[in-house]
């Protein structure tokens, strides 16, 4: 009885909500300069938290059959004492903002993932798309097109979450496994940045585009880093003569684990 009460409270509340954003957004042009910058700023804070429960909604199997793109489920395979893995939202939900043409030396694609270049031109542009292959786990992919690059580096930096960082340590390897598609052989490195204290620790591996799946590792015992102090860890995907291409993101895991004793 105390459940069902409760859910239909939880139901009343989410149609005075509903009822609440329809008047916002029929009263906001009109609105004192001070109430619309707080109702933006409201308004972000509940798409992140909706934009949230969207992609783990989706990114659950629709059934208990064999996950498929088009159901959204496909998990990511984890290696044999993998004990943290991830994939980014762009690879398992619809995006709020699906695609855009990036317009500044960074740009953010998600909450998580922000595009970074140095190129003048302004001529790149990302989209969010639905996977469709059989061979697709991810029920979504990220297509970059680059067409005039006059720049000297362009890379996807992806800021890991805090569960990558408990119990971190240096017997740790990190790996990063990704689908990619280009019409051509092209340059990529992953590269690993820890940042403990006042440091940042780089560990850099070529990622082989062109196998399937293309893996890079990280031997946390070459990093030198105090793991008492690790706070942050990001790893920026670097492809190097990135003019005139379309690269595909079909899938992308982060996922680590402990070295075996010797």
């Amino acid at each position: 009885m105390a459940g069902r009460i409760a859910g239909l409270l939880d139901r009343w509340h989410l149609r005075r909500a509903r009822d609440y954003w329809a008047r916002a957004a029929e009263t906001v042009t009109g609105a004192e300069p001070f109430a619309r910058r707080d109702l933006r700023v409201e308004a972000r804070q509940m798409r992140r938290q909706i934009d949230r429960l969207l992609h783990l909604a989706d990114d659950q199997p629709a059934s208990p059959q064999p996950a498929s793109p088009l159901s959204g489920a496909g998990r990511p395979r984890p290696a044999l004492g993998t004990d943290w893995i991830w994939r980014p939202d762009v690879w398992c939900g619809p995006l709020s903002q699906p695609g855009a043409v990036v317009d500044a030396a960074r740009k953010p694609v998600s909450d998580d993932i922000t595009l970074h270049h140095d190129c003048p031109l302004g001529e790149i542009a990302f989209r969010q798309t639905r996977s469709l292959g059989a061979a697709d786990r991810a029920p979504f992919a990220l297509a970059l097109d680059v067409f005039g690059f006059e720049g000297s580096f362009l890379s996807l930096v992806m800021t890991l979450p805090d569960a990558a960082l408990a119990g971190l340590s240096a017997r740790h390897l990190v790996r990063v496994e990704a689908r990619v598609d280009t019409p051509a052989p092209l340059p990529c490195f992953a590269r690993l940045n820890l940042r403990h204290g006042p440091n940042v620790a780089e560990l850099v591996s070529a990622l082989p585009i062109g196998t399937s799946p293309a893996i890079a590792e990280f031997d946390l015992a070459y990093a030198r880093i105090d793991q008492r102090r690790i706070e942050r860890a990001w790893v920026d995907l670097i492809f190097n003569d990135a003019g005139m291409t379309r690269i595909v993101l079909h899938d992308l895991v982060l996922s680590r684990r402990p070295r075996a004793e010797l």
